[in-house]
C-alpha cells in the first residue's frame, strides 16, 4: 500500500475516532454528570491525535529508512550477484532497477537493471505491507489507549492545549534552528577559507581574479574590495538614486494630494512591483534596459560603454525597490499627527510648505528606516545582477563601465566543476558571511530607527 493511501487511511481512522469519542462525551452531559472538565470536542481531538500522530511519526521515519532496507534485500538476492563493486556504476544500476519497478521509466540502459526490477518490486511490496500493518497497529493501539482514558473528570482540554503549545514552540524553533544552521554553516566554511587566505588580504585586497590563484599566495587573487564597491555602487548609489525620489514622491502624492478613489487604485498597482519575480526584472534589464543604456551612451559620445553596465542593473534594481521606499514613507507620513498638518495650514502655510517643513521632518525617522531596509534588499539582490551586470571586478565610479557584485560572484563561484575544498569555492562562503553581516547591521539600524519613530507618536 503506497504512502498516499496510508495517509488517507490514517486520516479516516482519526475522523472515526474523533466522531465516536465526541458521541461518548456527549453522553456525559445527558447522564447529568455534576462536573465535566472538558467539552466533547476536546475529548474527540485527544483520541484523534493519539490515533493519527504515532502512525505519522512512524511513516516519517519509515520513509527515510525503507529505501535502504529494500536495497539491502535486493542485494541479498541471487540476481544481484553480478553487481559491480560499490561505486557509481553499482548505484546507477540499482537506481535504474528501482525506477523500473516503480514504473517511472520503461527503458533500461543496463541489462542487469531489468533482472533486478522484479526483485525490487517484490521487496517493495513486502515492506509496504509491513508498513501498513504497523500503521494500523499503531493507530488502533493509540486510539484504544486514549479512548479508555475518556471519563467525565478527564482533563482532555489541558492535554490538547499542551499539544498545541508544543506545535507552536516547534514552529518557532524551526525558524530559530534554521537561522542558526545557516549562520553555523557560513562560519564553518568561511573559517576554512580564512585558514588559507588571510582576512586582511580578503577584506582589503583590491585584486579579484579567482580563475587564476597562486597556491603559494592565494590571497593575492582574492581581494574583495572591488566586489564590495560594485555592490555598494549598484545597490546603494544607482538603485537608491532611482528608488528614493520616486518612492518618496509617490508616497507624498498618495498621502497628501491623491483623492481617496485614486489612492485605492494607485497604491495596489504600485505595490504590484514588489510581487514581480526578480528573474523577470533580470530579463527586462538584460534585454531592454541594457541595450537602451548603451545606445544612449553612444548617442552622447561614449563609444566604449559596456552592454553589462552598472547603470542598467542599478536602474532596474531601483525600480524593483520603489515599493519598499514608498510603503515605509507612506506609513510614516500617515502616522504624523494630523494636528501638526492642520496647525501648519492654519498658520497660512501652503500644502507644499507644510509637506517640506512639517510633515517630512516629522516622518524622517520612518523614511530613513525604510530606505535602509530597501538598501539591504538591494545589496542582496541576485537575479538582476546575474543577468544584467558584468562578472568583471573593477574599481570604477563610471556608471557606463562594467562592474560586478558580491551576489554575482557567489553564483559564479558555486557553479561549474571547481573542487569544493578549493579556495575559489570557499571564497563564496566568505562573501556570503560578509554580505550576511552587512545586511544584518543595516536591518538592525533600520529597525532601531523605526522603533524610535514609533515611540515618538504612539
Amino acid at each position: 500500500m503506497n504512502g498516499a493511501i496510508l495517509l488517507i487511511l490514517i486520516v479516516g481512522l482519526g475522523v472515526i475516532a474523533w466522531a465516536s469519542t465526541r458521541m461518548r462525551a456527549l453522553g456525559f452531559r445527558r447522564g447529568h454528570v455534576a462536573r465535566v472538565s472538558s467539552l466533547p470536542h476536546h475529548h474527540g481531538w485527544y483520541v484523534a491525535l493519539w490515533t493519527v500522530v504515532p502512525p505519522l511519526i512512524f511513516l516519517a521515519v519509515w520513509a527515510a529508512t525503507s529505501p535502504a532496507l529494500v536495497t539491502e534485500t535486493v542485494i541479498a538476492t541471487p540476481a544481484a550477484a553480478q553487481l559491480p563493486p560499490p561505486g557509481f556504476e553499482r548505484a546507477a544500476i540499482l537506481s535504474e532497477a528501482r525506477a523500473l519497478a516503480a514504473g517511472r521509466t520503461h527503458g533500461a540502459f543496463h541489462a542487469l537493471s531489468r533482472r533486478l526490477a522484479p526483485a525490487y518490486d517484490r521487496a517493495q511490496t513486502r515492506f509496504d505491507w509491513i508498513a501498513t500493518a504497523i500503521v494500523l497497529l499503531l493507530a488502533l493501539a493509540g486510539g484504544a489507549y486514549a479512548y479508555l482514558h475518556v471519563r467525565p473528570d478527564f482533563s482532555a482540554r489541558t492535554r490538547i492545549e499542551r499539544v498545541v503549545l508544543g506545535l507552536l514552540l516547534g514552529a518557532s524553533l524551526i525558524a530559530i534552528l534554521t537561522t542558526a544552521g545557516i549562520v553555523a554553516s557560513l562560519l564553518y566554511e568561511a573559517g576554512r577559507f580564512f585558514s588559507v587566505v588571510p582576512v586582511t588580504d580578503f577584506l582589503f585586497g583590491t585584486h579579484w581574479s579567482p580563475q587564476v590563484i597562486d597556491p603559494r599566495d592565494p590571497g593575492a587573487a582574492l581581494g574583495a574590495v572591488p566586489l564590495f564597491w560594485g555592490t555598494f555602487f549598484i545597490g546603494a548609489v544607482i538603485a537608491m538614486a532611482v528608488a528614493i525620489p520616486f518612492g518618496l514622491m509617490s508616497a507624498i502624492y498618495l498621502t497628501q494630494y491623491a483623492a481617496p478613489r485614486a489612492r485605492r487604485i494607485m497604491k495596489p498597482v504600485l505595490e504590484v512591483l514588489a510581487g514581480i519575480p526578480t528573474v523577470v526584472y533580470g530579463y527586462f534589464a538584460a534585454l531592454t534596459v541594457a541595450p537602451a543604456v548603451r545606445q544612449f551612451a553612444v548617442a552622447i559620445g561614449i563609444d566604449w560603454a559596456s552592454s553589462e553596465s552598472a547603470l542598467a542593473a542599478g536602474l532596474v534594481m531601483g525600480v524593483m525597490i520603489i515599493p519598499f521606499v514608498s510603503s515605509m514613507a507612506d506609513d510614516s507620513l500617515a502616522a504624523v499627527p494630523s494636528a501638526m498638518r492642520d496647525g501648519s495650514l492654519a498658520m497660512g502655510a501652503t500644502t507644499s510648505e507644510t509637506i517640506t517643513r512639517v510633515m517630512l521632518p516629522a516622518a524622517l525617522p520612518g523614511v530613513v528606516g525604510g530606505v535602509l531596509l530597501a538598501v539591504s534588499r538591494a545589496i542582496g539582490e541576485t537575479m538582476i545582477v546575474v543577468m544584467a551586470a558584468s562578472g568583471v571586478a573593477a574599481l570604477t565610479a563610471n556608471p557606463f563601465a562594467s562592474t560586478t557584485t558580491v551576489t554575482r560572484q557567489i553564483v559564479d563561484l558555486l557553479t561549474g566543476e571547481a573542487e569544493f575544498d578549493s579556495p575559489k569555492t570557499l571564497a563564496a562562503f566568505a562573501l556570503g558571511l560578509t554580505l550576511f553581516v552587512i545586511t544584518l547591521l543595516l536591518n538592525i539600524v533600520a529597525l532601531s530607527v523605526v522603533k524610535r519613530y514609533r515611540e515618538s507618536y504612539e
